[in-house]
């Protein structure tokens, strides 16, 4: 009898897509299974509040999570950007399909690039990350907190009273709308989020029929990657106000891993780096946050 599968997913036309993506590959890779579809609807797309207001990192993941506990579905496709950095009792990191590009992408009004928008221009953004980012780069810019899809957000930084807006480059790209990015934010100097650009297949631990299932999809340098940023983000504590940043890049068994945590006005910024084996991920992550403490990141740490 063919096995059948019930993937989760959020119902915004991103999350979608993104489960797509999963089933598409776990359908190549075990045509002899079967998979279906079930949509649920997170907090985080219920409510307008700013994410702060509402619990920030969890927000868009909780009813995932209480489905797959209860046995209403197997397995949940997660942006990996929005779980939060301890993983759910029961629960586990199943897999990690290939990473898409982890930049962030500035979309402006008439495609400017940041050095080029005006005195004060206003920038659209619900990420203290990239709100403190941007000010360390552009002091005289003034932010403003929005919330919405990726379709309304551009449209907000492109058509509406701002003039721009910051997203990442990897959600455009996979709804097709490239042509709107004015410029991408490169990683040396505008880190991304902790698993942004990566896909996070979650299942129940101990299910090892489910999970034998998901690890045929598993890239193992993005789950290395997103291992060790996650662990970064462990270590280092700090709520979902704390501007903090972090990516991973894995080649030839080689991990290197940057990390930021900034102040919110951007006047303050501390970096560091470190590289190491791939297989040393969560270590990895690990030494990261110390380094930024012993730099005193902590008084920079937001509840």
């Amino acid at each position: 009898m063919r096995r059948r599968v019930i993937a989760g997913s959020r119902g915004s036309k991103l999350a979608l897509l993104q489960t797509d993506l999963v089933l598409e590959r776990l359908r190549r890779a075990l045509p002899d299974s079967e998979f279906a579809l079930k949509t649920i609807t997170a907090e985080g797309d219920r409510s307008r509040e700013p994410l702060s207001r509402i619990g920030g990192r969890g927000v868009f993941v909780k009813e995932l999570e209480s489905a797959l506990l209860a046995r209403q579905i197997d397995l949940a496709v997660h942006s990996a950007k929005d779980l939060p950095g301890e993983m759910t009792a029961g629960l586990v990191l199943a897999a990690v399909p290939e990473r898409e590009d982890p930049r962030d992408a500035l979309v402006t009004r008439g495609r400017l690039p940041l050095a080029a928008l005006p005195d004060g221009a206003r920038m659209g953004t619900g990420s203290p990350r990239r709100a403190a980012q941007l000010l360390a780069l552009r002091p005289d810019l003034r932010i403003e907190e929005i919330r919405g899809n990726v379709e309304t957000r551009v449209r907000k930084g492109t058509q509406g009273d701002l003039d721009g807006v910051v997203l990442a480059a990897a959600g455009l790209h996979r709804l097709g709308m490239n042509d709107v990015i004015a410029a991408y934010l490169e990683p040396t100097v505008f880190l991304p989020a902790v698993g942004q650009a990566a896909l996070a297949v979650q299942t129940r631990a101990g299910d090892e029929e489910t999970l034998s299932v998901v690890r045929a999809i598993n890239h193992e340098p993005s789950l290395q990657e997103v291992v060790a940023e996650r662990s970064f983000l462990r270590a280092l504590g700090g709520g979902c106000q704390t501007p903090l940043a972090c990516l991973g890049r894995v080649s030839d068994g080689r991990l290197s891993l940057a990390g930021m945590v900034a102040s919110a006005d951007g006047q303050r910024v501390l970096r560091a780096r470190v590289e190491g084996a791939a297989d040393d991920a969560e270590a990895l992550g690990r030494a990261l946050a110390g380094d930024l403490l012993a730099q005193g990141a902590r008084e920079l740490l937001v509840d």
